[in-house]
This record gives structure tokens, C-alpha cells and sequence, in this order.
């Protein structure tokens, strides 16, 4: 009787799982409509999510343009009070005035001086230096 009664409980639940499997594929089947619509709300999303970045970008970019313009008007402003006019320096003949010097030393700037103007094959009194740095 155990066999009898094991066949019967193992028939009825196969029954279950297929009427579970049937209704499950009649839910999940979708018609074109459907997937027409959920397509264009997956578009909607995705360019809606693209234009709010896009705004919160061009607003930050705003911001940092208004942020770099502030202190530049200030600088600009600083040094028209405290420029004054000062007196010409007397420059030594055939000089064409002083250079500035960054990260160099004195020697090493003349060494360049002279291979530049070697190199140029013009007397240094005609070349002017504005300024050298070394590079690192």
C-alpha cells in the first residue's frame, strides 16, 4: 500500500507543477504593445537621467567660471592702486636690461646667455633676456 499511496502523492504533484508552470508562461508572455511601451520608458529614463546631468554639469561650470573671475578682478585691482611710477634705472651701454632669475643659478644663467647667443651668432648686447628657469 506505501507503493500505491507514493505513485498517487507523486502524480498530484506533478499536476501542481504543471498547472504553476502553465500559469507562469501565460503571465510572462508579452504582446507587442508591452514591449513597445516598457522600450519608450526605458528611452524616457534614460534621456531624462542624461539632461539632468547635462544641467547639473553646465550649472557647476557656471560656478567655477564665477568663482575664477572674482579673484582675478580683484588682482587686477590691487596692482593698478599700487603701481607707482618709479624712476628709470640707469642700465649699463649696449645692456637691454635686467633678467629674472627662477630656480637658477646666476653662473648657470650666463653659460645660457652665451650658448644662445653663439648659437645665434649675435653679439649678447643685441639678445634680450627676459627671464630663466630651470625646469625640473
Amino acid at each position: 500500500m506505501s507503493f500505491a499511496f507514493a505513485e498517487d502523492v507523486v502524480s498530484e504533484a506533478a499536476e501542481q507543477v504543471t498547472e504553476a508552470v502553465e500559469t507562469a508562461a501565460s503571465r510572462m508572455t508579452l504582446n507587442v504593445g508591452n514591449n513597445l511601451l516598457y522600450a519608450i520608458l526605458g528611452y524616457l529614463v534614460v534621456f531624462i537621467g542624461l539632461g539632468l546631468l547635462m544641467a547639473v554639469i553646465v550649472i557647476v561650470g557656471k560656478i567655477m567660471v564665477a568663482k575664477m573671475k572674482k579673484p582675478a578682478a580683484e588682482t587686477a585691482e590691487a596692482p593698478a592702486k599700487a603701481a607707482a611710477p618709479e624712476a628709470p634705472k640707469q642700465l649699463a651701454p649696449g645692456s637691454a636690461g635686467d633678467v629674472k632669475l627662477y630656480d637658477t643659478d646666476p653662473r648657470d644663467a650666463a653659460m645660457i646667455m652665451a650658448i644662445v647667443a653663439d648659437k645665434l651668432q649675435k653679439p649678447l648686447n643685441e639678445l634680450r633676456f627676459v627671464s630663466i628657469k630651470e625646469v625640473k
